[in-house]
């Protein structure tokens, strides 16, 4: 009696595993490859979009510098405005908040650029100098301010 066929048969079950092991490590690689492939296209995609809502800013934002060189003042002001309306709307469809800056200063959102003597509580933010912004619940810039002491 020999071992020669149970030999063969434990050869050809790890030929077998080896082969299925071969063939799931390239389903995954493909996996890999399609998933940064599609992530891709969202980006692309999201970009896409958002810059096609900001070309109606553009626009406005040319014809308010059009009036400029017009020597327009009343028209340029309205037409500033009218840009700033419209990119704040805009972003604000896209999920930005202003940061609110009453009250007590809030080390998550808010950066201390200066303390000052104030008739204001201690800690209270008491002066903004520059906004700042939130994309859903991620702070996306901290509002700048003034702190009394």
């Amino acid at each position: 009696m020999t071992d020669e066929p149970i030999e063969q048969e434990q050869q050809e079950e790890e030929q077998e595993v080896d082969d299925r092991l071969l063939r799931l490590a390239a389903d995954f690689d493909n996996y890999k490859k399609r998933a940064a492939r599609e992530r891709a296209e969202y980006v692309a995609l999201a970009n896409e979009r958002l810059v096609k809502e900001l070309l109606p800013i553009l626009d406005d934002l040319e014809r308010a510098l059009n009036a400029a060189e017009e020597h327009e003042e009343a028209q340029l002001e309205e037409g500033v405005r009218l840009v700033h309306r419209s990119l704040a709307q805009l972003l604000a469809r896209q999920g930005l908040e202003e940061i609110e800056t009453e009250g007590q200063f809030d080390p998550h959102v808010h950066e201390a650029l200066l303390s000052q003597p104030s008739e204001a509580e201690e800690g209270s933010v008491i002066d903004v100098i520059q906004k700042g912004y939130r994309l859903g619940d991620r702070v996306i810039r901290p509002a700048r301010v003034i702190v009394s002491e």
